[in-house]
């Protein structure tokens, strides 16, 4: 669930002008191109954490 709604944060981010703003960061910071799709991948990656944490402690079942 956390995966979906990080996805949905980026998406409503996105119509802001967000991820230029990020896609230019990352690239001034670590010298490396990205793009919009590993925009939304590193929101992708945020929620599976978020998941898995919430897994961890147990938090995970009681919200189902």
């Amino acid at each position: 669930m956390t995966i979906v709604s990080f996805l949905l944060i980026g998406w409503i981010l996105s119509w802001f002008k967000f991820e230029q703003l990020f896609i230019q960061a990352f690239q001034e910071l670590f010298n490396k191109t990205i793009t919009k799709a590993s925009y939304y991948f590193i929101f992708f990656c945020i929620g599976l954490i978020g998941d898995i944490v919430l897994l961890l402690n147990g938090s995970f079942l009681e919200m189902m």
